[in-house]
């Protein structure tokens, strides 16, 4: 799934996603993973699984949505 970053707090690594069909979906601080992603910003592509987590929809194995040939 892919999606924008609609809000990220650096500090509590929590935030907010929002899928390509507007759905919003939690960043937790284990949204990361393994990835080497030392930040998020308002706007950035992120490509994402979804995991369910005390009902509500969580992102995870998030990693950042790169386009070449520019």
């Amino acid at each position: 799934m892919q999606g924008t970053i609609k809000l990220y707090d650096e500090a509590s690594k929590t935030g907010s996603v929002v899928t390509d069909d507007r759905t919003e979906v939690a960043i937790d601080a284990r949204s990361l993973g393994d990835e080497f992603i030392r930040t998020l910003r308002l706007g950035q592509r992120v490509r994402f699984e979804v995991e369910h987590d005390e009902g509500r929809q969580v992102a995870r194995e998030l990693r950042l949505v790169t386009f070449a040939g520019r």
